[in-house]
């Protein structure tokens, strides 16, 4: 029998006796007089399954509420302490939670959390701190000095007109320096849960939380060092320093270089071995006990173990990826969990000194909103921009409630505070979140002032196209179109190529440009050198006509759309050029389907300041007639209905149609039953067909149609007459062309139903689908509208760009880090 002193869930103190064998039921279960919960091990895995789906479904009623997963758990663990189920259901809650299982229940708890925080630290990139500038700079020290400054005014008028308890006075100095802190990893998972991370705003937010957590460590640091001193402990603050040096020193001279090797010889499609997986978990663990051993937290060198480490692929989108379900999935609940345990709400509100100290707790959060918010302004930010980047500030996570829990485990506060602390933070965060999503579109941006087509773009003359790319296997196809749009003298481009790659492994977004290197691709090269050195070669073989510009953009698929719509505003582009999600194999089955591009290609279509093109990509294009190899005739087809979306489809066709080795084909679907007065789309298609006839190397037809279903077997016709198919998105909803066929039955709805056919049909040509710039991505009052301006594309063409605007991109205008 063991004698030991825990702390149960409901109560204060007790004394647990228990028979060392109590460890796994002896036999089946209680049919056989045995109760699994006289046993630990049963007793902590319907510990963990009740936790756990009680976290869910509180997440579920949170949710539409903008609550994040964090608040949903220290809620659940509220309901099962003393507040809710531990007071309505004693008997059978103190079962479930007895004060002999609260040490296992704790121990895989902090095993989850100091994995947690090896992966925040893993996540994080000192070298962002480079890309703060003055502003994040001035914005982070006030968002740190205020709320000292608040709390300790009041604390000092406070302790001169009535008498604190020591428990108060004890607990101030913490509650004030955790309402001065807004950590790198909280702030930047709220971002990311926002769907804000990679935006002007919250990029500006990451810089400010990483100036405050080095204003945080070197205080935590020098206020320590002082206190040691104070105590007349000179020696021992000097081999307290001496030894969280060595430790330092170790973890990034020793521990990084060698993990850092380990990776190193994985081959680039291997992913991390599982030995080598097993020695970076004992590394971690061993940084762990050492922390523990010098008198840190565990967690601490767990944590800064994993801010030694490269963020992002391969070593730390490997390690995320083998630890994040187990450790933030499973285990991290339990931990979040157990402080709700803990938190009594009734009682927590008893007495004056509640009030005390929730008078510095809110101190705290006010002086960090105001201390942020007048920066902002100072700094030029506009006002609501400034409050809502002060309402993201305030907001408190996973950091902050281990922090209560370590103080409440080494008796610097009590329950009450404990309680409070949790409890503010839990109002405080969940009315910040949702006024920060209804404050905050980025999306509001985008919307351009001034209509961005290829339509109404002086006739095509100077195309600005940004080109997105997801994976090499993007770049011929990309690469073939931009050889067919017809760049000369007369009709130059500016290409802005945009490589996306999905954020895994790291907490910070990331948009850089690429400086210019040399086109020659090596055989290690990664995926972004080989696609920059390709367009890099199409720019040379076309000196003087095309000019190219390549960036990067690392972030979440729900967020992406940012940085693509960004750059779209900044660089004044004509339209983006999207991949589809879909890839097809050589036999014509689907290879590869990612919903998450999908996703991204959606936002994309519904927030562009310009046009939008999706190119679906059947091999044909890449394979059959490159720039890079042959100059084979390229046939075309151009299916024109009618409606804005046709016009656009029509004017980046007919810049083709000036290529000598592209053949146009445009086909005009009639109703049996038309009759109309001759309006644009008239003019534009007479003025095509003179051309035509004058270049010899393109067509017009005529289809005439009854319905929807004509016109599907009218396209199906089409099989094996074009190399590439171009057809707008949209059309009018009572169009006689699609009446019969439904949305409903679309597999791909954000190509339009045309669109969709060509997508799901068998036919071996490649598409793009066309969306004119939306009128709602312009503000009221704005919206232009397609007139007969537009000028034919022949003779005119020199004077127009003589007196135009330099086809050479404008860079200056995106900050971007480096």
């Amino acid at each position: 029998m063991t004698v030991g002193t825990v702390t149960g869930p409901f109560s204060k103190e007790g004394m647990v006796c228990q028979y060392p064998h109590m460890m796994i039921s002896s036999n089946v279960g209680t049919r056989f007089g045995n109760n699994p919960f006289d046993n630990i091990f049963p007793t902590f895995l319907a510990q963990i399954v009740f936790i756990f789906w009680l976290t869910r479904i509180v997440y579920t009623f949170l949710k539409p509420l903008r609550q994040s997963i964090l608040s949903a758990q220290v809620v659940a663990g509220i309901i099962m302490g003393p507040t809710i189920l531990g007071r309505c259901t004693k008997r059978p809650m103190q079962k479930l939670f007895p004060m002999a299982g609260k040490v296992v229940l704790q121990t895989a708890a902090n095993v989850g959390f100091n994995l947690h925080l090896f992966l925040l630290g893993i996540r994080m990139d000192a070298r962002i701190l480079k890309k703060a500038g003055g502003s994040a700079a001035l914005i982070g020290t006030m968002g740190y000095a205020m709320p000292f400054t608040f709390a300790g005014l009041t604390y000092y008028t406070v302790s001169h007109v009535i008498t604190l308890d020591r428990t108060i006075t004890t607990s101030i100095p913490f509650i004030i320096a955790i309402g001065s802190i807004s950590t790198f990893p909280v702030i930047t998972s709220l971002l990311a849960d926002l769907q804000i991370l990679n935006s002007e705003l919250g990029r500006l937010a990451t810089y400010i939380s990483i100036i405050g957590d080095l204003w945080s460590f070197g205080t935590i640091l020098t206020t320590t060092t002082l206190g040691l001193v104070a105590r007349g402990s000179k020696w021992m603050s000097f081999w307290a320093l001496f030894w969280v040096t060595i430790f330092v020193t170790t973890i990034i001279f020793v521990f990084r270089p060698f993990i850092v090797w380990l990776t190193k010889r994985n081959s680039e499609e291997e992913t991390m071995r599982e030995t080598h997986f097993i020695i970076v978990l004992l590394i971690v663990m061993a940084c762990g006990f050492s922390a523990e051993v010098i008198g840190l937290h565990a967690a601490f060198g767990s944590f800064l173990l994993g801010i030694a480490l490269p963020d992002g692929p391969p070593l730390g989108s490997a390690l995320v990826q083998k630890l994040d379900t187990i450790a933030t999935g499973l285990l991290l609940p339990v931990f979040i969990a157990i402080s709700g345990l803990q938190t009594d709400l009734l009682s927590a509100a008893v007495g004056h000194s509640s009030a005390i100290t929730e008078l510095f707790i809110v101190l705290g959060y006010i002086g960090k909103f105001i201390g942020t918010l007048l920066p902002a302004l100072f700094c030029g930010l506009p006002y609501w921009e400034a409050v809502t980047l002060a309402l993201i500030m305030c907001c408190k996570g996973v950091i902050e409630v281990a922090a209560y829990i370590m103080w409440k485990d080494a008796g610097i506060i009590d329950d009450q505070v404990f309680a409070l602390l949790l409890v503010t933070m839990l109002i405080v965060s969940g009315v910040a979140r949702p006024m920060v999503a209804h404050l905050y579109d980025p999306s509001k941006r985008y919307m351009a002032y001034a209509r961005r087509t290829v339509l109404e773009s002086r006739n095509s003359i100077q195309l600005r196209l940004l080109i997105c790319v997801h994976q090499e296997d993007n770049v011929p196809t990309i690469l073939s179109l931009l050889e067919a749009s017809n760049s000369t003298r007369l009709t130059p481009m500016s290409i802005f190529v945009l490589h996306l790659m999905e954020l895994t492994g790291s907490a910070a977004a990331v948009l850089v440009p690429h400086l210019r290197t040399q086109s020659k691709s090596t055989p290690n090269a990664t995926s972004a050198e080989h696609t920059v050195s390709a367009f890099q070669q199409f720019e040379q073989q076309h000196q003087g006509n095309v000019a190219v510009q390549h960036f990067t953009a690392i972030a979440p698929y729900a967020s992406m759309h940012n940085d693509i719509c960004s750059i779209a505003q900044d660089k004044r582009t004509t339209i983006v050029i999207l991949p589809f999600h879909k890839r097809w194999a050589i036999d014509g089955r689907v290879g590869s389907s990612n919903a998450s591009i999908r996703t991204v290609n959606l936002n994309v279509i519904n927030k562009a300041p310009c046009s939008v093109g999706v190119l679906i990509d059947r091999g044909q294009i890449g394979g059959k007639w490159s720039s890079l190899t042959s100059r084979s005739s390229y046939r075309v087809g151009l299916l024109f209905f009618s409606g804005a979306d046709d016009l656009e489809a029509f004017a980046y066709g007919r810049r083709m149609a000036q290529h000598p080795h592209v053949n146009l084909t445009v086909i005009r679907f009639l109703h049996e039953c038309k009759t109309h007065e001759k309006n644009l789309e008239d003019e534009l298609i007479c003025e095509y067909r003179a051309n035509a006839l004058m270049m010899g190397n393109n067509h017009y037809k005529e289809k005439i149609v009854g319905d929807g279903v004509e016109t599907t077997q009218a396209i199906h016709a089409m099989e094996g007459d074009f190399d590439l198919v171009i057809v707008g998105r949209c059309h009018e909803p009572n169009s006689p062309f699609i009446r019969g066929l439904s949305t409903e039955w679309s597999e791909c709805p954000e190509l339009g139903l045309i669109g969709d056919i060509l997508a799901s049909s068998d036919s071996q040509f490649s598409v793009l689908v066309v969306q004119q710039q939306p009128d709602g991505n312009m503000p009221p009052g704005m919206l232009s509208t397609v007139t007969s301006k537009n000028k034919s594309f022949g003779s005119k063409l020199a004077s127009e760009f003589s007196d135009g605007e330099d086809f050479t991109p404008d860079y200056s205008k995106l900050e971007v880090g480096e």
